[in-house]
């Protein structure tokens, strides 16, 4: 009997123009996605946005549901989806994570590629990503899944089609809360979210 162990996959939607503007163009419920590696998503990251203010300066960084853009909002819709994988797979995305923390200087985020996936004209390049773009870059280069797309069509609404079910819908914060990740947020500096991938 294979073992098996899980990761998140975290699906959003904000109040930014950003957010409202892909909303309108995909008519999509989702319009950002996280990868997480726990189930409270204390060691939760994607690509996103450097500053709040700021929708096209984005980087690879960790993220929470009382910082950044989301400080703002009383509520964060959302759901939150389990995927197995074989711990196997799961060694190889901590790694691929590591990876991406070590380096973090060196990425940047995919603003030509998301503009240009609106038109079928997707720009790959291998130190720029957007949200989904890396959730299914790491999960895929993992073996977990291939959903037969180039990474650059993946959405975050086409994550739903990962091997996985859905644990939670509704709001984030209440998720997180629930879990008891806020309470230990404080204290975990990025330095130390890298430290503890890093095992």
């Amino acid at each position: 009997m294979v073992t098996r162990v899980n990761v998140y996959v975290v699906l959003s939607r904000s109040r930014t123009v950003l957010s409202r503007t892909i909303a309108l163009a995909t008519r999509d419920e989702f319009t950002h996605s996280s990868l997480a590696l726990d189930p409270g998503l204390d060691l939760m990251f994607s690509f996103g946005r450097r500053r709040a203010g700021n929708p096209f300066v984005g980087c690879f960084r960790r993220e929470r549901f009382d910082d950044g853009l989301y400080r703002g909002m009383d509520v964060v819709p959302g759901v939150v989806l389990e995927v197995p994988v074989t711990p196997e797979q799961h060694e190889a995305i901590r790694v691929r994570v590591t990876e991406f923390l070590l380096d973090s200087h060196a990425f940047s985020y995919n603003v030509r590629g998301l503009v240009g996936a609106r038109f079928g004209r997707g720009h790959e390049a291998e130190d720029r990503f957007f949200c989904s773009e890396f959730v299914y870059h790491v999960l895929h280069g993992a073996g977990v899944c291939d959903l037969g797309v180039e990474r650059w069509q993946v959405r975050p609404q086409t994550l739903l089609d990962l091997p996985g079910r859905v644990v939670f819908r509704g709001d984030l914060k209440d998720y997180v809360a629930a879990h008891g990740a806020l309470a230990t947020l404080p204290s975990l500096t990025f330095h130390h979210a890298r430290e503890r991938v890093l095992g």
